[in-house]
């Protein structure tokens, strides 16, 4: 009875394994048959081929000298006698040594005696007992019975073989013997690590893949330990089988269809391996290579690609755990399958790549909705992200040493994570399936935040800074080797261009003639499509415009803000004593609270920015890109010279007049933000001679531009380069002004523009040529030490008219600057006084006392900025008259120089000099004494001829003997001149008294003065009269004079120039005549 009870249970035990081995095969046929033809496919190509050149040199053979060719054998026998000649060496691997390396491989034996390393499958016995063994069906059956059992098994079979094999210290050797190495314990087998963060699950699918992993690592560890038999048939072959089955079967795993309990998200238990980086080699890229179609391929790595996207989007900089989900998506998009990159492929291909999204909100919704989106949001700035500041900026005992290598940390961790940023973008743009689709991504990124260059933007609609810096970069490393040759330079007007330039104000037409022109050209140019060197280059372009453009203004922005209330809190603070026990105190003390915690808030967000913004490496890449640019915009603005000449055509080429004026103009402020904060990046880049030529040409062409404030700001670069501005760009400095461009044509081109821009067509217009004026002066003044240059500036001088016309509107600016200067120290004055009287300051109101204190700081600011300017052009007028002095002297000029000399001596001379004394003049930049030295160095100057002293007696409003007489005592005084020059300002007085005297006694020989001679304008005895267009009679010199602050009739205000005045010579004989008439009457009186 007990023998049957035995022999039913064997019997279904039986039974049970062939119903589990039909459920394998069934299962897994079509896997099997994929491996075995891929592999079969594979290894024999690979066989055959080396096989054959190795044999072809000593078996078919032409036998020169006979002209006989030798015998050929047939393929397969001259194979079959290879490999036994092979074996009776050693180098084939025998049956035996080929099933104990499966046995290693896959830790399987069939046999009762085994090793305690190995799964027991007794069911495998059939298999290995065949004389004619099919090495795939065996490994595929081998995999699938031990897949089943570990499956099924309800603890972990392969840790329990590790136990079971602790201790074997492994030999390494190549023996028949399947005991012979351990291959669980090798040295070659290194347990996985996997980061803290993401551990594997505790399921039944993991210990699969472990030990599918372990088995393909076998694989390799077989070939290095016999690197000879495992290179040739039959070893290598069943290698390979073992190899592509790990594979497949782990793809199965993945897609949850092994075995009957599916998984909808097996794909993921691969993310711990991928995120810890320790798959086996090349494991991942067959694993793309042997899948057999996209939906496949989409089971696995879909979920994975959006569980990445997922993680990255919750990772900031303040760790590096951002780093692994960039680096496995750059290691997928890299993976190369029949000249595809399938990954890149069925990226593309989802709902989320370029989403649906809301028009108000895109560029928002395109950082967080889109799949790329989250990878490229890592960002260091406050406004996107608070963990970096916190982690980073929260010490308020921060040192400069310190800030200095958190910055390193963080912009290294922000290279790297670009650096993938690119790999991931790239590859799928080399990838041609998903090219266009990438690009079309780029553009909608770039379209999306087009709101971002606008000077005010809702920070909601838009993405944030850090993305966008990220997504710049990425263009930009695109972009770095494209040639400009390889770009379509009329692209911005192409129909199918992916930038839109329709609303932009144009370099030099309006935006009709622009749309007339383009309307003109899409009939004439037969265009062709667009490459991608081309799309690449203007989206680059065009991301700047909205990216480190508008963030550089934001952080000067900060910046004032931060000085503004600082100087609040200062302002407060000082005048505590006055309001501290005020009804306004508590009112006060809570806006110092306030105003601190926002000076420490924006500090820390300063910080963040320096480590974003000021990135040597970011702002390096923006000036080579540039540096093309200018390229571009020579090209486009000179066809034929690519501005290598100057000047400019005279009629500008329309393909220049209509693009963007900002193409320019941020160039222009790119360099100025870098001049200030970041100069070192300037050093010795080649693109900063690309970007020279490109100032100086555009500097001496302001014809080129409707807009004058566009060629101010380049003007406004050359003030920041000079060296009288920041000493550590001389070098810069140098390299431009000796430029031959700078050189021939710098001097006439800023004369030029010093006069024009007096009238801008806005309505700042009054104030800004002040500020562009004093740019020129600064300029200047470092030409000025350069001989050519200075050469260059006598020359010009020499010539006439441009020069008067200069020096006109300098002595403008001087008599408007010195007066409002003066004025604000006089009110300065009166103020200090006031505050020092106590009594009378104690006797107003609270109210009446903050409303003067706020009136005498903004006196007080007003009168720096005045005598900044004001000290500039004075210093200029002093140079200047050193080496020339004729034009000054010009009738049109002399008198109105007097006066202005005269007026301001007047002011620092005269009775109210008092008026002028403030405290703490240097706060304001005030050197009476150094200004008293210039004005009467120009007086020496100009003292050459009876000229310059008969325009100072002209000067009846200021001129008195008394004020030079004063002018000598103070400087006497105050020890700022020679004795020398005091003797020679002396003798100037007197000449000057003399021609007074005289003229006093002509004015009483003319007596009443007819009205036809005088100047209709100024009531003055005409000299020369000539004829305006309109009929009127003016003196030449007063109507020149005119003409050099406004070219227009001062009667109709139509447009008149030097060249339609006509001299009146009859009625300037009729004065003549009546005058020496006049002079004879009255010798003839008694």
């Amino acid at each position: 009875m007990e023998t049957d009870l035995k022999r039913e249970s064997g019997n279904k035990r039986k039974m049970e394994r062939k119903g589990k081995r039909k459920y394998v095969k069934s299962k897994t046929k079509a896997c099997v048959e994929s491996i075995s033809s891929d592999a079969q496919q594979q290894q024999h190509q690979m066989d055959t081929d080396s096989e054959y050149a190795a044999e072809k040199n000593n078996h078919s053979q032409v036998d020169v000298d006979s002209g006989i060719e030798t015998m050929e054998v047939d393929d397969s026998d001259r194979i079959e006698h290879k490999r036994k000649r092979d074996a009776s060496i050693g180098s084939e691997a025998t049956e035996t040594q080929v099933l104990n390396s499966i046995i290693r491989i896959f830790l399987v034996s069939w046999r009762e005696q085994r090793d305690p390393g190995t799964l027991h499958i007794p069911c495998l016995a059939e298999a290995f007992n065949e004389k004619e063994k099919d090495y795939k069906e065996i490994i595929n059956q081998i995999v699938m019975e031990t897949l089943h059992l570990i499956y099924s098994s309800p603890e972990n079979l392969i840790d329990s073989l590790k136990t079971a094999v602790d201790g074997v210290s492994p030999v390494r050797s190549y023996s028949s013997s399947p005991c012979s190495i351990s291959p669980l314990m090798s040295p070659e087998h290194e347990e996985r690590k996997f980061t803290s963060k993401i551990q594997p699950q505790k399921r039944k699918e993991v210990e699969l893949i472990n030990y599918l992993l372990d088995c393909y690592e076998r694989v390799a560890f077989e070939e290095r330990t016999s690197p000879k038999k495992s290179s040739i048939p039959p070893l290598n072959n069943v290698l390979s089988i073992a190899r592509l089955s790990c594979v497949h079967h782990t793809a199965l795993v993945l897609q949850g269809t092994l075995f009957e309990n599916r998984s909808e998200t097996a794909s993921l238990f691969l993310l711990p391996y991928l995120l810890s980086h320790n798959l086996p080699r090349g494991f991942l890229s067959l694993l793309v290579s042997t899948l057999p179609d996209r939906e496949s391929l989409n089971k696995i790595f879909v979920p994975i690609i959006h569980r990445l996207s997922q993680l990255i989007s919750c990772q900031s900089l303040d760790t590096d755990d951002y780093k692994e989900p960039l680096s496995v998506l750059s290691e997928l998009c890299e993976i190369k399958w029949d000249n595809c990159r399938p990954i890149c492929s069925l990226m593309v291909s989802q709902s989320n790549w370029l989403p649906k999204v809301m028009r108000k909100t895109t560029g928002l919704e395109m950082e967080k909705l889109t799949l790329l989106g989250p990878f490229l949001s890592l960002s260091v700035f406050v406004g996107d992200n608070v963990k970096v500041v916190e982690k980073y900026f929260s010490n308020h005992l921060l040192t400069p040493d310190n800030a200095r290598l958190i910055f390193q940390t963080l912009q290294h961790g922000l290279e790297y994570a670009r650096t993938e940023q690119y790999k991931i973008i790239h590859a799928v743009l080399v990838n041609s399936e998903s090219r266009d689709a990438a690009i079309g991504l780029l553009e909608k990124f770039i379209d999306g935040n087009s709101k971002k260059s606008q000077i005010q933007v809702d920070e909601r609609y838009v993405a944030g800074d850090g993305f966008m810096l990220n997504l710049l970069t990425v263009l930009q490393m695109l972009a770095i080797k494209i040639s400009l040759d390889k770009v379509d330079l009329y692209y911005p007007y192409h129909p199918n261009c992916r930038v839109d330039i329709s609303s932009e104000s144009c370099m030099k037409c309006t935006s009709q003639e622009s749309e007339e022109w383009r309307t003109e050209l899409a009939k004439t140019k037969n265009w062709q499509d667009p490459k991608f060197s081309t799309e690449c280059f203007f989206l680059t372009l065009h991301c700047h415009h909205i990216s480190i453009l508008p963030l550089s203004r934001k952080y000067q922005r900060h910046l004032v803000i931060i000085r503004n209330l600082n100087r609040a809190i200062e302002e407060l603070e000082s005048s505590e004593a006055q309001w501290k026990d005020s009804p306004v105190a508590s009112r006060n003390k809570e806006s110092l609270e306030k105003w601190k915690a926002q000076v420490k808030k924006l500090q820390k967000s300063k910080l963040c920015a320096n480590a974003g913004l000021l990135d040597e490496s970011l702002l390096r890449r923006c000036l080579q890109f540039y540096g093309v640019v200018a390229d571009y915009l020579l090209k486009m603005a000179d066809p034929e010279n690519e501005g290598n000449n100057l000047p400019l055509p005279q009629v500008t080429d329309k393909a220049f007049a209509a693009l963007p004026e900002f193409y320019l103009e941020d160039i222009a402020d790119f360099l100025l933000f870098v001049l200030h904060y970041k100069s070192e990046v300037l050093g010795s880049d080649p693109s900063v001679n690309q970007l020279v030529r490109m100032l100086i040409v555009f500097v001496c062409s302001p014809s080129y531009f409707n807009n004058p404030y566009l060629v101010a700001k380049l003007v406004e670069v050359l003030f920041v380069i000079s060296p009288n501005f920041q000493p550590r760009t001389a070098k810069l400095s140098e390299m431009l002004l000796s430029h031959p461009l700078a050189l021939n044509y710098m001097v006439p081109a800023l004369m030029q523009f010093y006069t024009d821009i007096e009238t801008t067509g806005a309505s700042s217009e009054f104030y800004d040529k002040f500020t562009i004026r004093y740019h020129i002066s600064i300029i200047f003044k470092t030409m000025w030490m350069i001989p050519s240059h200075q050469k260059k500036i006598i020359e010009e001088a020499q010539k006439g008219k441009q020069f008067v016309k200069f020096v006109n509107m300098l002595m403008n600016d001087t008599t408007f600057l010195l007066d409002e200067s003066l004025d604000c120290l006089k009110r300065i004055h009166e103020m200090q006084e006031f505050q020092d009287n106590e009594a009378e300051w104690d006797a107003l109101s609270r109210e009446e006392q903050n409303s003067r204190q706020r009136q005498l700081s903004m006196d007080e600011r007003q009168c720096k900025s005045y005598l900044t300017l004001a000290t500039e052009t004075v210093e200029m007028f002093h140079y200047l008259t050193e080496q020339i002095i004729g034009p000054f002297l010009m009738p049109e000029l002399a008198d109105r120089l007097a006066a202005m000399l005269n007026f301001n001596l007047q002011q620092l001379c005269g009775s109210k000099c008092k008026n002028l004394k403030v405290k703490n003049p240097d706060k304001y930049g005030w050197e009476p004494k150094k200004l008293l030295d210039r004005l009467t160095d120009i007086y020496l100057h100009l003292d050459s001829s009876d000229e310059f002293a008969a325009a100072i007696a002209n000067d009846e409003r200021s001129y008195r003997k008394i004020l030079f007489d004063d002018a000598i005592s103070r400087i006497q005084r105050a020890r700022i001149k020679t004795d020398r020059d005091i003797e020679q300002f002396r003798k100037l007085q007197e000449k000057v008294e003399a021609i007074v005297v005289q003229k006093q006694r002509a004015e009483i020989d003319f007596g009443e003065i007819p009205d036809e001679f005088k100047d209709p304008l100024m009531d003055t005895l005409m000299n020369d009269p000539v004829l305006l267009p309109s009929g009127t009679i003016m003196d030449r010199p007063i109507i020149l004079r005119h003409l050099l602050n406004s070219q227009t009739d001062p009667f109709n205000r139509q447009v008149l120039t030097e060249e339609q005045l006509v001299p009146a010579t009859h009625l300037k004989e009729k004065i003549q005549t009546w005058m020496a008439h006049k002079l004879n009457s009255k010798k003839s009186d008694p």
